[in-house]
């Protein structure tokens, strides 16, 4: 290696700080891979939320028009994240918002009305940020509470898992939400890849072997394949009035008869800034913008400690060193995914997969926002990996994150029980951000009780107030409307 060669590598360690970090380049490419194939489900999933439902115009926006702005959004702002940010944090569409984007907002105006309110929510959580706000509620939470968080994450993640590959499902009947596979049982050879792709990654976890998560998904990826090929099974969904219980929950794991397809970017810039105001009114429009803020706010807020925890980035008061930079990258991705029409982008808690594999410096989210690029060129190829061989990293993940669960005092009641309501409501209700709510409120509440309030930060008292506008949003809404 020559002088010159070494000077260079020299210099991005120390930009990255991947040896203060105990990292490598290796360790951060393989991480970064890892987190690029437990979300690339989104390049095929965000199409068909945004990409089939048609506006109040009756306009819709297009799968592969929104297949490739999803890319390019992604592969952009994760580059920028690990550029400016440089923290192993990737980024894209921001699951749950979009589908409050889908249902709750383009159902009453334009799709260009309904993305100029995304990139207000944008606007409004950067200016956030600038004012130096959103890092001082990310300093205001307790230790124990932020602890909280992450092993409520973790919960989520897993139950994502479980649910994606099809091992835990919705029940049509009875009083039970949801159950073991369909009808109860295990259907269909996916959820048996699944299995495989389960026991293979805990099993190299267990030996600590290197690259564990992603041999993982490489692996039983491979397998999916050759079951596909074995015995046609096809998809999961065949129709609104055919279904396969034992089919693929997603993508069918099939070598693609294509492997480039050329990008269609033309929704680029389709939005109206303030046109959602004129179509539903000013009032309605602003609340709308509050709920998509707060829970683009929260949700990052929950996936920066919760991987930073898991990752040990963060310092002994809970507090992520340069997260102004990360929270900054992060409200310009909503404003990002709003001007784009692939809706608001947000940091993604996939990335503690590639943490899990490894990863600890903005040189894994780098690799993560290549492979999106790749992916905008290659959309075909990155269908192959089923949900039932990327599923399996995200459990894993899961218990690793629940381990943190040892650092909550839970003789301390007025922690432990708001604790405990951010931990089982993460997975119970879907959200990030309800679990953090009923945390801070709770919390607030039992400090009060206790006489002292004085012991709860101002900014979390007002948070909790807002949260306690966010959860009684629609009585609000009809009222105010009204």
């Amino acid at each position: 290696m020559t002088t010159q060669e070494t000077s260079r590598q020299s210099g991005l360690d120390r930009y990255f700080k991947i040896t203060e970090r105990g990292s490598s380049v290796r360790q951060e490419v393989r991480g970064g891979a890892a987190t690029f194939f437990t979300m690339a489900y989104i390049v095929v999933l965000n199409p068909l939320i945004i990409g089939t439902v048609p506006d109040a115009d009756g306009r819709t926006l297009g799968i592969p028009q929104v297949a490739a702005v999803t890319c390019l959004v992604a592969a952009v702002m994760t580059i920028l994240m690990g550029v400016i940010g440089r923290y192993p944090f990737a980024i894209a569409t921001g699951l749950g918002l979009n589908a409050f984007v889908t249902f709750s907002v383009a159902s009453q105006m334009s799709w260009a009305d309904a993305m100029g309110l995304v990139v207000l929510e944008g606007l409004v959580i950067a200016l956030l940020v600038l004012v130096g706000l959103r890092t001082a509620v990310f300093n205001a939470i307790p230790m124990q509470l932020k602890t909280a968080i992450s092993v409520g994450i973790g919960l989520f993640i897993a139950l994502i898992g479980l649910v994606d590959a099809g091992f835990v499902r919705r029940t049509d009947v009875g009083p039970v939400p949801v159950q073991l596979g369909s009808g109860g049982e295990l259907t269909g050879w996916p959820t048996l890849v699944f299995v495989f792709g389960l026991l293979l990654t805990a099993v190299l976890v267990a030996r600590r072997t290197r690259g564990a998560i992603l041999i993982g998904i490489v692996v039983t990826t491979v397998v999916a394949i050759l079951v596909e090929a074995l015995f046609d099974i096809g998809p999961s969904f065949i129709s609104p009035e055919e279904s396969n219980p034992g089919g693929w929950q997603l993508n069918v794991p099939s070598l693609p008869d294509k492997v480039f397809d050329v990008p269609d970017l033309s929704l680029l810039g389709d939005f109206s800034l303030f046109g959602g105001f004129s179509r539903v009114g000013a009032v309605a429009a602003i609340l709308l913008v509050f709920t998509l803020m707060l829970a683009d706010f929260f949700d990052t807020m929950g996936t920066v400690v919760g991987v930073g925890q898991e990752a040990d980035l963060l310092d002994e008061e809970g507090r992520l060193p340069g997260v102004d930079r990360v929270l900054l990258v992060d409200s310009v991705a909503a404003v990002a995914g709003g001007a784009a029409s692939a809706s608001s982008n947000t940091t993604y808690i996939e990335s503690a997969a590639g943490v899990g594999d490894g990863a600890r410096t903005g040189l894994a989210s780098v690799f993560t926002g290549l492979l999106f690029l790749v992916a905008l060129l290659v959309t075909p190829l990155v269908s192959i990996v089923p949900f039932e061989a990327a599923s399996p990293a995200l459990v894993i993940v899961g218990f690793l994150l629940l381990t943190q669960i040892r650092n909550i005092d839970f003789d301390d009641y007025a922690i432990a029980i708001p604790a405990f309501l951010t931990i089982v409501l993460m997975p119970f209700t879907y959200s990030i951000t309800n679990g953090i709510g009923a945390g801070f409120v709770s919390y607030a509440l039992l400090k009060a009780t206790q006489g002292k309030a004085r012991d709860v930060h101002p900014l979390l008292w007002v948070i909790a107030a807002l949260f306690l506008v966010y959860f009684g949003i629609e009585p609000i809404e009809n009222a105010l409307v009204d």
